[in-house]
C-alpha cells in the first residue's frame, strides 16, 4: 500500500506526542449525531480540551461492528438526515477551526455508493487525514484501499484478539497512521475491565507494526484509557462518549459536558508518559 504523506496530520500528530513523551488519545463519535452542526461543535470543543484525534464514524443503516450505543447513534444521525455529503461538509466547517486530525469510520456501502475515487478527492480537499474502513479486508478489493491511500489518507486496519500470527505482520505491514488493535472480542460497547492478556496482546504487535498501536473497544474510564495507553501508543474511546451525546443531545450545555469528559480521558493518557 502507498504509505501516507509526511504531511498527513494523524502521522505529524503521532511525531508530536513522541517527542512530547506522550501517548495519544482518540475520541469517536458518529457523525450527525444529534445533528451535523453539533458534531461540528463537539469536534472543535474536543480537540480544545486536548484530543489528539478524531474518529468521525459516517452513519449507516448496517453497522455490523458496532454495539447497541452506536447503531442507536447511527439511527439518530440518519434520521436527523446525515449523508457522506454532509459529513465531508462538516469536516470543512471544521477545518475552518481546528486542525486536529481526523479520521473517518465507515463501512464500505455509503462509500461505494458515493463513489471511491470521488470520496477521497472530496474527503482530503476537505481536510480528513485518514479512514478505518470497518468491511474491507485489505485483501479484497486492494484498488479500492489504494485508491484511498493515493489520495493522501491513511488507512487504518483493524486487528483482533483472534487474528493470527501471519495475518498479524500482514495487518501490522498495511495499516498507515495507526494500527487499531480491537482489545475485546465482539461489537463496540464500555466494559469494566480491560483484558488480563493486554500486555501481551499488544507487545506481539508493536515487534511488527511499522506505525503507532492504538487499543480500542471497551474502554470507558480515565483509569482504563491510561492502563491501555501504558501498554500501546495510544487509546481509543467512543461508547462511553456516545452514549454521553445520546443522554444529553437535547441539551444546551452538551458541547461542554462531552467536551470535558474527553478531556478528562485525554488528561489521563497523556499522564502515562511515553517512551
Amino acid at each position: 500500500m502507498t504509505p501516507a504523506p509526511a504531511a498527513n496530520r494523524i502521522a505529524r500528530r503521532f511525531a508530536e506526542l513522541a517527542t512530547q513523551k506522550k501517548k495519544a488519545f482518540i475520541a469517536y463519535i458518529c457523525a450527525g449525531d444529534p445533528s451535523l452542526d453539533a458534531t461540528v461543535e463537539l469536534v472543535v470543543g474536543m480537540a480544545a480540551q486536548g484530543v489528539d484525534i478524531i474518529e468521525l464514524g459516517i452513519p449507516y443503516s448496517d453497522p455490523m461492528a458496532d454495539g447497541p450505543a452506536n447503531q442507536a447513534a447511527s439511527e439518530r444521525a440518519l434520521a436527523a438526515g446525515a449523508t457522506v455529503r454532509g459529513v465531508i461538509d462538516a469536516v470543512r466547517r471544521i477545518r475552518a477551526r481546528s486542525d486536529v486530525p481526523i479520521l473517518v469510520y465507515a463501512y464500505m456501502n455509503p462509500l461505494l455508493a458515493y463513489g471511491i475515487e470521488r470520496f477521497a478527492a472530496d474527503a482530503v480537499a476537505a481536510g480528513i487525514d485518514g479512514v478505518l474502513p470497518l468491511d474491507l479486508p485489505p485483501e479484497e478489493q486492494p484498488e479500492l484501499r489504494v485508491a484511498l491511500a493515493q489520495a493522501g489518507l491513511a488507512v487504518v486496519c483493524l486487528v483482533a484478539p483472534t487474528t493470527t500470527p501471519a495475518r498479524r505482520t500482514y495487518l501490522a505491514e498495511q495499516s498507515r497512521g495507526f494500527l487499531y488493535y480491537v482489545c475485546r472480542l465482539g461489537v463496540t460497547g464500555e466494559r469494566t475491565a480491560l483484558p488480563d492478556d493486554l500486555a501481551a496482546q499488544v507487545a506481539t504487535l508493536k515487534a511488527v507494526a511499522i506505525c503507532p498501536v492504538c487499543i480500542g473497544f471497551g474502554i470507558s474510564t480515565p483509569e482504563q484509557a491510561a492502563d491501555a495507553a501504558r501498554h500501546g501508543d495510544g487509546a481509543i474511546v467512543g461508547s462511553h462518549l456516545v452514549r454521553l451525546i445520546e443522554r444529553h443531545g437535547r441539551d444546551r450545555d452538551l458541547v461542554d459536558i462531552v467536551s470535558r469528559r474527553a478531556g478528562e480521558l485525554a488528561a489521563a493518557v497523556h499522564a502515562v508518559g511515553g517512551a
